[in-house]
């Protein structure tokens, strides 16, 4: 894999968009109440792959916001990736029949290990593992609980089932604009093989052109969350900078070919994201 992507993200709960603090649910703040409209604003920045989480299905178990996840592929017509509350085929059917490119397995990834396995040698390259990390440690359940398996050797294990990628989060930068772990980040790339979209800390553009500098080991892509909704990066101007630095203008045309999708539009003309005044 070549690519590095940036996924502009958008964490759903009680149908709203929102951000937590470190993964804790009573630390949230809620950023706007018609995701569908965050995620048009992200488009027109020149968003080319949106990152959505259903928070409520992560913690519950079962998916709680698939009409605003339908609502946001209506509206964009971007690739999506989605996770939360993803525990069994018949959701990664519904997902899939709603548009949604990439589902990501995270909590079903430790404790039902043979439907994940199912799940990669069906939908292959559609499929991605969320591994969310306390202390190296596997969290699960909306990170409300902490496994006894380590991240890597949990992406080992995946790696050989056949996944290919992994959406990895450190929780204790998660929300906290203190910068990505990226040691981390690298150890879970080199050590597992697997292709890893890095999530959390992300304060400023310099942390993403940090990231993509590890591409050649195996970092294929970051997550940009509570840095967008505070200001802190603007999406427009931090999509031309680190595509303009890896040389490409639409550095997404690896991804669309992986999932046999194909090639976007450059946008013309991009629109600021702004989420001043909603709260």
């Amino acid at each position: 894999m070549s690519e590095f992507l940036l996924y502009p993200a958008i964490d759903l709960r009680n149908g709203q968009a929102v951000r937590l603090f470190k993964g804790d649910y009573d630390q949230m703040t809620v950023y706007d109440s018609d995701p569908a409209s965050v995620a048009v604003r992200f488009k027109e920045a020149g968003a080319k792959f949106l990152h959505v989480v259903d928070l409520d299905g992560a913690k519950e178990g079962s998916q709680q916001n698939r009409p605003v996840i339908e609502a946001i592929v209506k509206a964009t017509r971007l690739p999506v990736q989605v996770g939360g509350g993803i525990r069994n085929g018949e959701t990664l059917e519904a997902l899939f029949s709603l548009g949604v490119a990439r589902a990501i397995l995270g909590t079903a990834a430790v404790n039902e290990p043979e439907f994940v396995r199912a799940a990669l040698k069906e939908y292959g390259e559609k499929i991605a593992i969320g591994i969310d990390a306390k202390d190296g440690m596997v969290a699960v359940n909306g990170w409300l609980e902490t496994s006894a398996i380590t991240a890597i050797d949990l992406g080992r294990e995946l790696k050989g089932a056949g996944a290919t990628r992994v959406i990895f989060t450190d929780i204790s930068r998660d929300g906290t604009l203190t910068g990505p772990n990226i040691p981390a980040i690298v150890e879970m790339a080199e050590k597992t093989g697997l292709g890893v979209i890095a999530s959390g800390g992300i304060k400023e553009t310099n942390d993403l052109l940090e990231l993509a500098k590890f591409r050649g080991k195996g970092v294929i892509g970051s997550i940009i969350g509570k840095a967008i909704y505070n200001g802190n990066i603007e999406l427009r101007d931090a999509i031309r900078e680190v595509y303009a630095a890896l040389g490409t203008s639409n550095a997404i045309q690896d991804g669309n070919e992986a999932l046999g999708l194909p090639p976007q539009e450059t946008q013309g003309s991009a629109a600021s994201v702004s989420t001043e005044g909603r709260a």
